[in-house]
């Protein structure tokens, strides 16, 4: 298996509506795929588990809009990073993020 190069950071695109949170995750470096993901919101210091809705798409029923969010992604290779607070408070669907961080 070859490692994915990517530039930038790993993209976040929210979809969806109130108790239903569609995430896009893309631009996904070294094993190019997510195993797991989490989210928590700025009123939270709990991580709530999402589920794989379809390819690289993630949910949430959780009412989430307009907090501010941090990401938890695990990769295929085993490798976590913790993206904090990566959605400024206010966001609303069909906005896309870009994070600093890259696997």
């Amino acid at each position: 298996r070859v490692p994915c190069v990517k530039r930038g950071g790993v993209r976040f695109r929210i979809n969806g509506h109130d108790y239903f949170n569609l995430v896009l995750v893309s631009n996904v470096a070294a094993a190019g795929s997510i195993k797991s993901m989490d989210v928590k919101s700025s009123d939270s210091e709990d991580w709530m588990p999402m589920a794989r809705n379809w390819g690289a798409n993630w949910h949430s029923l959780a009412n989430l809009t307009g907090k501010m969010l941090s990401f938890r992604l695990t990769n295929t290779d085993g490798h976590t990073l913790v993206f904090n607070d990566v959605v400024p408070k206010g966001w609303t669907f069909g906005q896309s993020f870009v994070s600093k961080l890259q696997f």
